[in-house]
C-alpha cells in the first residue's frame, strides 16, 4: 500500500450523524496511531476521532489518516454471532467491488490482528451524504420522497446483482451451492441459541416449513445480504445513492434471498404492531410503494421468476427475528450497554409470529 493509498476527498460530516467524543466508545487510538505508523500512514490524534450514531451492529468511526477523512470499522464488543460482523470478508468485497460498481467505497486497509483494536477492522473510504433510518428527514415530503426512493432500491439492488462477479476477482466468493437450504438451517441454530421457551417453538414450526420447502436456486449473484435504506447513503438534495455500506455478511447466492431481506424490512401501514416497532425504514408513510409493487418492479428489471418467492420471504423474516433475539441477548448479558438495545424485549418474537403468519398465509 503506498503512503497515499488512503487518501480520499475531503469532507466533514454532518455533526448530527457523529457521537460527541465524550459518547464515543474508547478504542486505543495511540495503539493504532502506532500501528499505522508501522504501515507508513499518519493517523491524525488533534481531531479526536467520532463514532457514528446509527446502527446496532458493528461499531464505525470516522478518523483521518494522512489528512484526509476515512471510516474505521470493526465489530462490536463481546461475542459476535457465526458468520456476522466479519472485516475479512467485507474488506475481500470492497477492495474489488468498486471497479465494477461505482456505489461500492474501496475498502483501503485491512488489520487482522486483533491485538491492534480488540478485533479485526478496516479503514475504508468516507463518502458523506444523507442516510434515512425510520424516519423521514423533517424536509421530504413522503408523497414525492417515497416514490423515489422506492424506486432507487429496486433498481440499485437489480445494479448490483447484475455485477459480474468473476470479472472483478469474486467468482470463487462464498459458497452459493445449497446456500439456501444452508443459510435456513444456520439461522435455526442462532435462533435456538438465544431463545426462550415461546420462541423456540416458532423457530422449530419455521424451520420445518423451510426445510421441506427448499426451491431451485437462481443463478448465484453477488449478494449484500442487509440490503435497506439506511445502508444506502444519498445525495441529501436529490436522494440520488452516492454509496452503499455494511458488507460484512456479503456473499454470493440466490439474488431473491436479498429482495425478500429488503422486504422483510418493508413496513407497510396495515402490519401487526411488532412491525411497526421496527422503524428501519419509512415505508409505512404514504407514498412508499407496497411490497408487492417492490416485487413486479425487481421482475420487471431483472426478468427473475419470483414463483417461489414465499419461501425467500419465510426465511428472510426469520432471519429478522432471530437478529432482534440476538441484540437483546446482547444487552442482557451485558456485552453493550447501548440504552436503545433495552426497548427491544418481545420484538423478536413478534417478528416470528408475523413470520408464522406470513408462513401460513394469513399476512403477507
Amino acid at each position: 500500500m503506498s503512503p497515499n493509498a488512503l487518501a480520499g476527498p475531503a469532507a466533514a460530516a454532518p455533526d448530527a450523524a457523529l457521537r460527541s467524543p465524550a459518547q464515543s466508545v474508547a478504542l486505543d487510538w495511540q495503539r493504532l496511531a502506532g500501528y499505522l505508523a508501522a504501515q507508513g500512514h499518519a493517523l491524525d490524534l488533534e481531531s479526536a476521532p467520532r463514532q457514528f450514531s446509527g446502527g446496532l451492529g458493528n461499531l464505525n468511526f470516522l478518523v483521518r489518516v494522512d489528512g484526509q477523512p476515512c471510516v474505521l470499522r470493526r465489530p462490536p464488543f463481546g461475542e459476535v454471532p457465526l458468520g456476522a460482523n466479519d472485516m475479512a470478508r467485507e474488506h475481500r468485497v470492497l477492495s474489488r467491488l468498486w471497479q465494477a460498481w461505482p456505489l461500492a467505497p474501496r475498502s483501503l486497509h485491512f488489520c487482522g490482528d486483533a491485538a491492534v483494536l480488540g478485533a479485526p477492522f478496516l479503514l475504508m473510504e468516507y463518502r458523506p451524504g444523507l442516510v434515512i433510518g425510520g424516519r423521514l428527514p423533517p424536509d421530504a415530503q413522503a408523497a414525492t420522497a417515497g416514490p423515489a426512493l422506492s424506486s432507487m432500491l429496486v433498481s440499485v439492488l437489480a445494479s448490483l446483482h447484475a455485477v459480474d462477479a468473476a470479472a472483478i476477482g469474486l467468482g470463487d466468493f462464498g459458497k452459493p451451492a445449497g446456500f439456501l437450504a444452508r443459510t435456513a438451517a444456520g439461522w435455526t441454530k442462532r435462533g435456538e441459541a438465544v431463545s426462550a421457551d415461546h420462541d423456540r417453538t416458532l423457530i422449530r414450526e419455521i424451520s420445518h416449513w423451510l426445510s421441506e420447502r427448499v426451491p431451485p436456486e437462481q443463478p448465484a449473484t453477488l449478494l449484500h445480504s442487509d440490503f435497506k435504506l439506511d445502508n444506502v447513503v444519498l445525495d441529501p438534495a436529490t436522494l440520488e445513492p452516492r454509496a452503499v455500506l455494511d458488507w460484512d455478511m456479503s456473499t454470493r447466492g440466490d439474488p431473491l434471498y436479498d429482495l425478500a431481506t429488503l422486504l422483510s424490512y418493508w413496513v407497510e401501514p396495515s402490519d401487526p404492531e411488532p412491525m411497526q416497532r421496527l422503524q428501519q425504514m419509512p415505508t409505512a408513510l404514504g407514498g412508499f410503494h407496497s411490497r408487492a409493487q417492490v416485487m413486479a418492479a425487481y421482475t420487471a428489471l431483472t426478468g427473475r421468476d419470483l414463483s417461489d418467492f414465499a419461501f425467500h420471504r419465510v426465511l428472510c423474516l426469520f432471519k429478522l427475528g432471530v437478529v432482534f433475539l440476538q441484540l437483546l441477548a446482547r444487552f442482557r448479558s451485558g456485552a453493550t450497554l447501548d440504552a436503545r438495545f433495552g426497548n427491544l424485549d418481545g420484538l423478536g418474537h413478534g417478528i416470528l409470529e408475523f413470520t408464522h403468519a406470513v408462513m401460513h398465509g394469513t399476512a403477507d
